[in-house]
């Protein structure tokens, strides 16, 4: 599972279940989580692509994009990539993004980890009848070297401004003994921003760093531990980030959609609101605050997930939905200032990831059962 801190996590998830911390009150959005569908573990991305055809698709850690249809699991895989992927631990295939223009071009993105133990983001094209991807269509556009097996990040997602985003985790060990998430030219700890409207991928205009020498010019954001899951608000644009903590903070941060790029979310010099390297005084001048942070008391490893934007669930309409992979904790924030406060909507065994279908319903996989779930009333 990518999320950081799997063992821990799961061995942490029985003891985490006793803490009583955020205890639904009244007020509290009142939502159900109901079997959708079965038999995928170790999902790693729930999406669709955007064609009107109402499918999702499911990518699996080992490598393999299923469909769901009509609330039932193709048979057939729609891609499959296990020969080219290194699965376990937190590498695999972490990402799966379709083009916004999908219906004429049928291109579609993944991110996977290659068998050097390296990230690969490539491009693939459907066939003319959009059953599956067609292997031969493999085109690579990005890779990165990863010094350790860990922290690889994983989402990809296209924003509203029709860029590409990637989301690199620092690279892996612990405490990010390179430092770099704070070293502009490394694409490590970072969020990235390409152009993939051409044959090749390219810095998008107007990266933040896309003249500075020595930087890399696909760097869109910087100080990011772990941010394994990533989302932007289909009504605002907003972007959130959920960022996979160290020693004792998950964390939250958010950029508006007017933003030009450019921000620091702190790592390592802070993990969460406290300083990390230093661990005493450390500067914050030019640091992003999170919106919202969580401690070891109520979780372990944060699982993003989105602002809800459908229609079943009026109560928890303009709020952001997400969960924590080692308690099964599921919580909702409003999202208005820059200080939110969350409550517990529910529990999922171990969350490893959120889906967000053409109508703005959203959806949680189980990583270990395999299992789907609907939220809804």
């Amino acid at each position: 599972m990518t999320p950081s801190h799997l063992l821990a996590a799961l061995a942490l998830a029985p003891a985490l279940l006793l803490c009583s911390c955020d205890a639904q009150t009244a007020g509290t959005p009142q939502v159900k989580f109901t079997p959708f569908v079965s038999g995928l573990p170790q999902i790693t991305t729930l999406t669709h692509a955007g064609d009107g055809s109402g499918r999702l698709y499911a990518a699996q850690q080992g490598g393999q994009v299923r469909v769901i249809e009509q609330g039932q699991v193709r048979a057939q895989p729609f891609l499959d990539l296990q020969a080219l992927t290194s699965a376990g631990g937190e590498r695999g295939l972490l990402g799966l993004a379709f083009d916004p223009g999908y219906r004429q071009n049928r291109r579609l993105y993944v991110h996977y980890t290659d068998r050097n133990g390296d990230t690969v983001l490539a491009r693939y094209t459907a066939a003319p009848d959009f059953s599956r991807a067609d292997p031969a269509s493999a085109r690579i556009l990005f890779t990165a070297r990863q010094p350790y097996a860990n922290h690889n990040g994983g989402q990809l997602a296209f924003g509203p401004d029709g860029f590409l985003y990637l989301g690199l985790g620092d690279g892996g060990s612990g405490g990010d003994p390179q430092n770099n998430a704070q070293n502009l030219a490394s694409p490590l700890g970072k969020l990235l921003r390409f152009d993939v409207r051409g044959e090749a991928a390219q810095p998008a205009p107007g990266n933040p760093f896309l003249n500075r020498p020595g930087a890399n010019p696909n760097i869109w954001a910087s100080g990011l531990r772990n941010p394994w899951r990533f989302s932007f608000d289909r009504q605002t644009g907003d972007l959130t980030i959920a960022d996979v903590g160290q020693n004792a903070w998950e964390e939250v941060d958010r950029q508006p959609r007017a933003s030009k790029g450019g921000e620091n979310y702190g790592w390592r010099v802070r993990e969460g609101r406290t300083c990390f390297e230093p661990s005493g005084g450390c500067p914050t001048q030019g640091l992003t605050e999170p919106v919202l942070v969580y401690g070891r008391d109520e979780g372990q490893s944060i699982t993003g997930g989105y602002v809800y934007r459908g229609q079943n669930l009026p109560a928890l309409k303009g709020q952001y939905v997400f969960a924590d992979f080692g308690s099964g904790t599921v919580w909702a924030a409003p999202t208005g200032g820059q200080d939110w406060n969350k409550v517990r909507i529910g529990r999922v065994e171990n969350p490893s990831t959120f889906g967000e279908d053409e109508a703005g319903e959203l959806y949680v996989a189980e990583y270990g059962s395999g299992q789907v779930l609907r939220l809804g009333r």
